[in-house]
């Protein structure tokens, strides 16, 4: 079922039963598998393929070659840079059936895989933390949280408009967005957006 104003190429392939929210686009060579649920506005660039058991929020943008497999959350505004990775098994054997061992992937409301970066399954990933291009992440990612390396490790800050904050890692600071003049603070190892 697709919403109003959905633009699909004549080239993908939408299954039976899968949801598409209004304004979305879905552009050459897509797969979305009939169990997917898809928000309002979002982008399917080339080649990508979307499971089941996916849910994918309003406003996001999955780049070119990028499969989004059962048991992947996408929360609003999440950015899939080029050929970034999802996983769903973390011990896979294709002799060895473990379909019933998904593991749960959530990332929340504006966050960004960066190009060639992979995720292993069973993670979170904080609101508007930033993945940098080629990382690999395998453990929970704080909100807000810069993130680079294999693998993955904090070496900042980010701002929801996108920008590196001047904020320490631990303890607390406070910064000012360059971008937009939002204040954000750290406390505790915490990063927040200041009142």
């Amino acid at each position: 079922m697709t919403g109003p104003n959905v633009t699909i190429h004549p080239s993908a392939i939408v299954d039976e039963g899968a949801q598409i929210g209004e304004g979305s686009r879905v552009w050459h060579w897509v797969h979305v598998c009939g169990g997917a649920r898809i928000g309002k506005g979002v982008s399917l660039g080339q080649n990508v393929f979307v499971g089941n058991k996916v849910v994918i929020g309003d406003q996001c943008k999955i780049q070119n070659n990028v499969s989004v497999y059962d048991n992947v959350t996408l929360e609003e505004g999440v950015f899939c840079g080029p050929s970034m990775v999802f996983t769903n098994v973390y011990n896979p054997r294709s002799l060895i059936e473990r379909k019933s061992e998904y593991r749960n992937t959530l990332v929340k409301k504006g966050a960004t895989l960066g190009a060639n970066c992979t995720v292993v399954c069973g993670i979170t990933i904080g609101e508007f933390a930033f993945i940098g291009a080629g990382a690999v992440v395998n453990k929970d990612v704080k909100p807000y949280a810069l993130m680079v390396g294999v693998p993955a490790r904090q070496v900042g800050w980010m701002s929801e408009f996108g920008e590196r904050l001047a904020l320490p890692l631990s303890g607390s600071g406070e910064s000012v967005c360059p971008g937009s003049g939002k204040r954000y603070v750290v406390v505790n190892g915490q990063c927040e957006t200041a009142a």
